[in-house]
C-alpha cells in the first residue's frame, strides 16, 4: 500500500489515483469536436509497446495509482489490445482495467476484453440520428456502435456508459433522448460540455451546452434527483424519480472539478500529462529507453504529478477562457 512518501500528490494537495492511458493517437473516426481531418499521426517506433505500458503501471501502483482507463484515439484499432488489458489487470494493485471506445470493433472484441479482464467500458455516442451520427464521426456506422453497446451487455463488462458531447447547434436537440437510453438502468449516459480539444479550432464558448442548461433540458421530459457527489468524480450524477437509471453531466467548462482531480495522462508516445487543459507533458519514453532503473522512473513520476497545474478552475476564475489546447484524439480525454 502506498504511503505519504511514495503516494503521487501535487502541490495543491491532490492525490493521483486513476491514470488514464491512451495506447493509440490513432482513429477510425474523424469526429469533428476532435480530430483535424487529416491527422498527422505518430510514427509506429514512438508509441509505447506494452511491456513499457506495463512497466509504467506497475510502478505507478506502487505509489496509490488503483484505476486504469484505456483510451485512444481509438484503443481498440490497437492491435491485440486485449494482451494488454490482461498484462495490467494482473498487477496486483489495480482494482480496475477500463476502456473509452467509439463503439465501431466493440461487438468482435468484446469477449475477449471481458475474459483479459476488462471491468467497464465507455462508448461514445454523439447522436441518435444514423445520418447525423455518421457526419458528427466522419462516416462513423450507427448500427455498428449499437451491436457493440449490446455486446458489452451480453458479455458482462461493467459499468456500462454512453458519452454524449453536446455541442449547440449540433446534437442540442436531441438530449433528452439520449437520456431516455439511461431508462433501462443497464447503461448510464454522460453528457460532455463541449471542450476545447477540436481538431479543427472551431471551438468558442457559443457553441458550449452548459451542464446546467442539459439537466434543464431533461427535467422538461423527467424528474431527476441528484445524487451526492463522489469525491475525484468527473460528473454530476442525477437518477430519475420514477424508476431505475442514472445520467451524468461533465461540466469541465462552466463549472469546472479541478479541486479533487485524482486523475493524471500517459500519451501514447508516453508523455506524462497531469492535466487536460494543461500543455506541460514529461516525457517518460526518453528514460524507459535509455535504461532508467525503476527508481528514476518513479521519482521522475513524483516530480511530474508534483507540477500539475491547478486546472481550469484557475483560468475562468481569472476570466480567461481557455484557447485551443491539442487535438483531443492525441491524448483521450
Amino acid at each position: 500500500m502506498a504511503d505519504s512518501v511514495t503516494r503521487l500528490i501535487d502541490s495543491y494537495g491532490r492525490i493521483a489515483r486513476k491514470l488514464r492511458i491512451s495506447v493509440t493517437d490513432r482513429c477510425n473516426f474523424r469526429c469533428q469536436f476532435c480530430m483535424p481531418r487529416v491527422p498527422d499521426w505518430l510514427p509506429h517506433s514512438e508509441i509505447l509497446t506494452y511491456e513499457e505500458i506495463h512497466r509504467i503501471v506497475s510502478l505507478i501502483s506502487q505509489m496509490g495509482v488503483r484505476k486504469i482507463r484505456l483510451t485512444g484515439g481509438e484503443p481498440l484499432v490497437r492491435r491485440d489490445v486485449e494482451k494488454l488489458v490482461q498484462m495490467v489487470a494482473s498487477i496486483p494493485a489495480i482494482d480496475a482495467v477500463s476502456m473509452t471506445t467509439n463503439g465501431l470493433l466493440l461487438e468482435e472484441k468484446a469477449a475477449a476484453l471481458k475474459r483479459a479482464g476488462l471491468k467497464g467500458v465507455t462508448v461514445s455516442l454523439h447522436s441518435l440520428k444514423p445520418e447525423r451520427f455518421s457526419q458528427i464521426t466522419g462516416g462513423g456506422v450507427f448500427s455498428k456502435v449499437v451491436a457493440g453497446v449490446e455486446a458489452a451487455k451480453r458479455n458482462g463488462l461493467s459499468p456500462l456508459k454512453i458519452n454524449a458531447v453536446i455541442i449547440r447547434g449540433c446534437n442540442d436537440d436531441e438530449i433528452a433522448d439520449l437520456a431516455s437510453i439511461a431508462r433501462t438502468g443497464d447503461v448510464t449516459v454522460r453528457f460532455i460540455e463541449f471542450m476545447p480539444f477540436d481538431g479543427e479550432r472551431l471551438w468558442g464558448m457559443d457553441k458550449v451546452v452548459s451542464g446546467k442548461e442539459i439537466v434543464e433540458k431533461i427535467r422538461e421530459q423527467y424528474e431527476l434527483v441528484p445524487m451526492p457527489h463522489e469525491s475525484g468524480s468527473t460528473a454530476d450524477v442525477y437518477h430519475f424519480a420514477d424508476g431505475v437509471g442514472q445520467i451524468g453531466v461533465i461540466t469541465s467548462i462552466t463549472e469546472p472539478f479541478c479541486s479533487d482531480c485524482d486523475r493524471i495522462r500517459l500519451s501514447a508516445d508516453g508523455k506524462i500529462v497531469p492535466c487536460l487543459f494543461d500543455k506541460t507533458s514529461f516525457d517518460l519514453k526518453h528514460l524507459l529507453r535509455n535504461g532508467a532503473s525503476d527508481e528514476v522512473l518513479s521519482n521522475f513520476l513524483r516530480e511530474a504529478v508534483l507540477r500539475k497545474a491547478p486546472g481550469v478552475e484557475s483560468l475562468l476564475g481569472k476570466f480567461r477562457v481557455p484557447e485551443h489546447v491539442r487535438p483531443m484524439h492525441t491524448i483521450g480525454g
